[in-house]
């Protein structure tokens, strides 16, 4: 074997044991991802029940029902489709109808109601996750500074 091939050898191994790494790394990492989708995006195309998505929008208003417990139910849209979500645990302190919120679970499998395991709203008067604000901007209906 002459020295280019011996080299040619050496590179090829190397690109070949990097590619398998970044294989099992992305293989490690399917079940850690959250896609995130907006209530038009549900109606749309659904979800199967069961997977972990991230669903955002506006608390819709008038839908805020307090449970026993910390169990609350709500809805959140995009003014153009609404989902109902349900939640045990306690709400963010800004958490409140008309503003912007994320909500991270699954549907249950009869599909109708979204149960969330977490909850994130907004942290200031004027922030609304990126993906909220480019939904809503789609749909024609945002409300805020154009970045």
């Amino acid at each position: 074997m002459t020295r280019k091939q011996k080299r040619l050898a050496v590179i090829a191994g190397g690109v070949g044991v990097l590619g398998v790494a970044v294989l099992l790394v992305l293989f490690a990492l399917q079940e850690q991802i959250v896609y995130f989708h907006s209530p038009t995006d549900i109606a749309e195309k659904p979800v199967n029940p069961g997977t972990r998505i991230r669903l955002g929008g506006l608390v819709a208003e008038n839908s805020v029902a307090r449970g026993q417990g910390t169990t609350v139910e709500f809805a959140v849209t995009d003014t153009a489709n609404t989902v109902e979500i349900t939640y045990t645990g306690i709400l963010p302190d800004l958490f409140r109808e008309g503003q912007g919120v994320v909500v991270e679970g699954a549907f249950r499998p009869d599909n109708a109601l979204f149960v969330a395991d977490t909850v994130l709203a907004k942290h200031d008067e004027t922030y609304m996750p990126k993906e909220v604000a480019d939904s809503l901007k789609k749909q024609g209906v945002w409300q805020g500074n154009e970045e």
